[in-house]
């Protein structure tokens, strides 16, 4: 005969103690209301963050014509698509699309595989400068950017580079030197990424390939690489719309217009003594466009970027 003594009853879900948190009826009318006004806070928020590429699409549908006579803050008259045609025609923006691609995309793989291969090293093997060397990684994100772009445009000014890498035969005013600007400045915060997350993986995995007869290299691109491929996602998705987006460098070290990526392009749309912000309002969204699709597909890896590496499992 079994005892009941000590045995609870199970409390079923509709039985939840008041204030437990878990929302329902059972919440106090003092949960309530704090739960409403953080949803109004953050609402309102989103709205202020919004607001500026709500506006900016709402211009960009309206004419010149109609905005001039009426002001933006106005009804429209009607709306049309033919800002969006003439940015796409006027800007060449095809051209500029294709610019940033050859600056992205190598800035991105190179970017990937050298942080990669500093934190492989600097999470699998112990030396006497392990924690230096990735101190010294990390330390150039500490440094804003601008306090070093006189230094960095004379080094480009005064660096010669063969002439299939640049017309001018210098670093500047190539998108060559673009690519290694990214590269140096993105390099020490993926290494510091990568490093803590290799740290999670089993270092009985090394060591097993070790007694197999795997090199060093083979170690890193079979059995490391393939692991760290959650995090290289979500690094490259970062990182793509972090080079994607620089406005600064190319204004810097790009001198010919034909070689500027879209971004910095879009200057082409504004006169020296007239400006429709209508149609620099298009050109933006287009240019925004390829930064979007990728957050949209890629959203997920995204997100987890934020917070990858912050913690070690």
């Amino acid at each position: 005969m079994t005892s009941a003594v000590g045995v609870r009853p199970k409390k079923s879900a509709g039985s939840l103690p008041p204030g437990s948190g878990l929302g329902g009826k059972h919440d106090r009318p003092r949960d309530r209301a704090l739960r409403g006004a953080l949803h109004t806070f953050l609402g309102l928020t989103c709205l202020v963050w919004i607001a500026p590429l709500l506006w900016a699409v709402y211009a960009s549908l309206r004419s010149y014509d109609d905005t001039a006579q009426h002001g933006y803050f106005s009804l429209p008259s009607k709306l049309t698509f033919a800002n969006f045609a003439k940015a796409w025609t006027s800007a060449d923006l095809p051209h500029y699309y294709l610019n940033t691609l050859l600056i992205t995309i190598p800035a991105l793989l190179i970017t990937l595989l050298f942080s990669s291969l500093v934190a492989f090293c600097v999470s699998r093997f112990n030396f006497k400068f392990n924690l230096a060397l990735l101190m010294l990684f990390t330390a150039g994100n500490l440094l804003p950017q601008q306090v070093i772009i006189v230094p960095i445009y004379r080094l480009f000014l005064l660096t010669p580079v063969p002439s299939w890498l640049s017309d001018s035969g210098y670093l500047l005013d190539s998108q060559f030197g673009l690519v290694l600007v990214h590269v140096a400045f993105q390099t020490g915060f993926c290494t510091f990424v990568l490093s803590n997350y290799m740290k999670t993986i089993p270092h009985e995995l090394t060591e097993a390939a070790r007694v197999d007869g795997a090199s060093v290299f083979r170690q890193y691109w079979q059995v490391i690489l393939p692991l760290c491929r959650p995090a290289l996602a979500a690094l490259g998705t970062l990182e793509f719309a972090w080079i994607y987006n620089d406005f600064m460098w190319a204004i810097v070290l790009i001198q010919t217009g034909d070689k500027m990526p879209i971004t910095s392009a879009l200057a082409s749309l504004s006169g020296q003594f007239f400006t429709d912000y209508n149609l620099v309002a298009a050109g933006s969204l287009l240019t925004a466009l390829p930064s979007l699709i990728v957050f949209f597909v890629l959203q997920r890896q995204f997100i987890g970027g934020l917070t990858l590496g912050s913690t070690k499992g």
